[in-house]
């Protein structure tokens, strides 16, 4: 399975290829950013709303993978379990390999 649903981006760009890639162009800078805030939140509001934020931002374009764990570390904090580093960690993963998909991506395009 591909770290973006391109079938689900399609739909959403109403194929249109151009922003297609404009999207994930913006999504790959949206979740850099969303990131480096989850890993300087330091208040419980902060971490369920980047969380909200980067499952929103992750479902829009169809990286399902992120969305997914997004909302389970959600749902873990909203019942009271920590946010570990180590769990911070293993989205930072996931988020990467969005992030080099959506590179390749935008470098074959450019070709």
């Amino acid at each position: 399975m591909r770290p973006v649903d391109l079938v689900h981006l399609a739909k959403q760009c109403l194929g249109d290829e151009g922003l297609e890639l404009e999207v994930l162009r913006l999504f790959d800078t949206t979740i850099r950013d969303y990131y480096g805030r989850l890993q300087n939140a330091a208040s419980f509001d902060d971490l369920t709303l980047v969380l909200h934020s980067i499952k929103g931002a992750a479902g829009g374009v169809g990286a399902w993978a992120v969305a997914d764990l997004a909302k389970a570390m959600e749902n873990e904090i909203r019942s009271g379990r920590p946010l570990t580093q180590e769990r911070i960690a293993d989205l930072g993963l996931v988020v990467g390999d969005v992030r080099d998909f959506i590179g390749r991506m935008v470098t074959n395009e450019a070709v």
